[in-house]
């Protein structure tokens, strides 16, 4: 599927598990409603709006894992950290799938047409109060993804396991509490997730098609491409 509609596709169960049904209308993208979104969003709100691309592929062992970038040391605001692709909405974009992939693009290079979108995740408000909406897509074809760089905006590139963040790592920990002492102040960042229906439908969805592509049911068996 081309991501140029910034549609996501479903596998159509057989009704049993009601639940999940139920889950995946919740969070499937009507078109009807982001086409309205698109042309109502106020211009004060969409300079308040951005998107990240939580960017899914199969590793050499089947595992998730999930690119990262290195923010530039010639940015203004948080230079060096690490970082997901993405930034602020602009004018011409449709939605928030729109707004992630262009700076996919802008930054990495990342072509929108092997990106499979499989759900929008619920907003975070960042420390300067913008509304930043993950989106989670699927790149289906990682050979053919040839990273160019955008110097201006980040230093590097590179991926990570992404069950590595569901683990408690002890370095991070230790890291945190002696950061916090030190600083004598606690993390600006909540600790805890207190729903994670949508990430667990997303992420079963992206494990579907990695077990299609590795079972070479194709672009065709697979809605991928």
């Amino acid at each position: 599927m081309s991501m140029g509609s910034c549609e996501s596709e479903h596998a159509n169960g057989n009704g049993d598990d009601q639940q999940q049904q139920q889950q995946q209308d919740s969070i499937s993208p009507n078109p009807l409603i982001q086409d309205y979104v698109a042309k109502n969003i106020p211009v004060l709100s969409r300079k308040k709006r951005a998107a990240v691309l939580i960017c899914i592929f199969g590793g050499q062992d089947g595992e998730l894992r999930v690119i990262l970038t290195r923010r530039s040391m010639k940015l203004s605001s948080h230079p060096g950290d690490v970082a997901l692709p993405g930034g602020k909405m602009d004018e011409g974009d449709a939605d928030d799938c729109a707004t992630a992939l262009r700076e996919a693009t802008e930054e990495i290079g990342l072509d929108p047409g092997l990106v499979r979108v499989v759900a929008n995740l619920d907003p975070f408000i960042s420390s300067n109060l913008l509304t930043v909406v993950p989106v989670v897509g699927l790149l289906t074809r990682v050979e053919d993804f040839k990273p160019v760089l955008n110097e201006d905006e980040v230093d590097a590139m590179f991926d990570a396991p992404l069950e590595m963040f569901l683990q408690q790592g002890l370095t991070a920990s230790i890291l945190i509490q002696a950061a916090s002492i030190i600083y004598k102040r606690s993390p600006a960042f909540n600790q805890s997730l207190q729903d994670f229906s949508q990430l667990q439908w997303a992420l079963a969805s992206a494990e579907q098609v990695v077990v299609d592509m590795e079972d070479g049911a194709g672009p065709g068996a697979s809605d991928v491409g």
